[in-house]
């Protein structure tokens, strides 16, 4: 049975960021060998006539979703899911709704506020601050991609500089050539729950922290782009990922675990997803963002925390893959 595992194209010069779906779709299409199925390896370009024309002829029983962004631009995450569903060919993951909302930071910010879910409020070129007070800092962020692409500690501003703020905001949509916004930043723990598909609903795997070891006094501590990708920064090598949280913090992941579930169930999330929160120095979590699809290199947060759980990369693929939705009621999941 053939299973296409489908990527965004990746031009010539792009950084560590986007040339790990290489390792994700490597590492997937093992997992699909392993569990039966012919897995073909597949990227989607700009030119979508030319993916439907080989999708036609491939004629796959599902498609591996892995798409995060096209030729770089992270504002087309939705374009794969929309393309399959108008194709009718079923895919793993968040369907394209979910994922568009989910993508767009601002629109995702908006539905959790209308839910009473506590996130950072935001200020955004030609709007008015949502949620901003005198004293607080900001960090201006990309509207939607991913990955801490263009966030550091520069990225931190006061939040009543607004000439700054729109400075920053128009450097980074130079930068990224797409929306950007200004986000109140949390000074807190950075704490983040992955979420994975199973036979009643989605299960909670264990939480993770992200430990900002040996930061001076004076560094902000912001989980930015190096601190992901750069191994040889400062940033990466201060910010291990634990899994070990002392009694004290039972009902604090509770509540974590908690507002996860509802953001799957808010965002009509599949498969599996990974929400990201700040913690602040009274103990309220605030979502930073939501996750839909994330990474899923073998060395990544989300797969740490499947094997944290127990499970096994394949194992993980599987229950990904029973999560499809039915398409053209035919389909209820895959088997090979």
């Amino acid at each position: 049975m053939k299973a296409v595992v489908l990527h965004g194209k990746v031009l010539e010069g792009a950084g560590w960021d986007e040339q790990d779906v290489f390792v994700q779709a490597f590492a997937v299409s093992q997992a699909l060998a392993d569990l039966g199925y012919e897995p073909i390896v597949l990227s989607l370009s700009l030119n979508i006539a030319e993916t439907v024309d080989t999708l036609l002829a491939l004629r796959p029983a599902f498609v591996f979703n892995l798409v995060e962004a096209i030729e770089g631009r992270g504002n087309m995450i939705h374009a794969a899911p929309a393309l399959l569903d108008a194709l009718h060919i079923p895919y793993t993951g968040a369907q394209t709704e979910g994922i568009f909302l989910t993508s767009s930071k601002i629109t995702a910010k908006k539905i959790l506020r209308a839910h009473g879910i506590a996130t950072p409020g935001w200020f955004s070129s030609g709007d008015r601050g949502h949620g901003l007070l005198p004293g607080d800092r900001c960090i201006v962020k990309s509207g939607w991609e991913d990955a801490s692409i263009g966030l550091d500690e520069d990225s931190v501003v006061p939040a009543d500089d607004f000439p700054r703020i729109h400075e920053k905001i128009a450097d980074l949509r130079k930068q990224l050539g797409g929306a950007c916004f200004a986000e109140v930043f949390i000074e807190g723990r950075e704490i983040n729950v992955s979420l994975l598909a199973g036979e009643d609903g989605p299960e909670i795997l264990p939480p993770a922290e992200i430990i900002f070891a040996d930061y001076p006094p004076d560094k902000i501590k912001v989980l930015g782009y190096r601190s992901k990708w750069i191994e040889d920064s400062f940033e990466y090598r201060h910010t291990p990922r634990t899994f070990d949280f002392p009694g004290a913090d039972e009902r604090l992941l509770a509540e974590l675990s908690d507002i996860a579930r509802q953001t799957w169930e808010i965002f009509s999330l599949r498969g599996y997803a990974r929400v990201d929160f700040r913690v602040d120095r009274t103990g309220k979590p605030w979502v930073l963002e939501i996750n839909a699809n994330p990474c899923l290199s073998p060395e990544g947060g989300f797969i740490a925390a499947v094997k944290q759980a127990g499970i096994d990369y394949n194992g993980a693929i599987e229950r990904i893959i029973g999560d499809m939705p039915a398409v053209g009621g035919n389909l209820s999941g895959a088997g090979p």
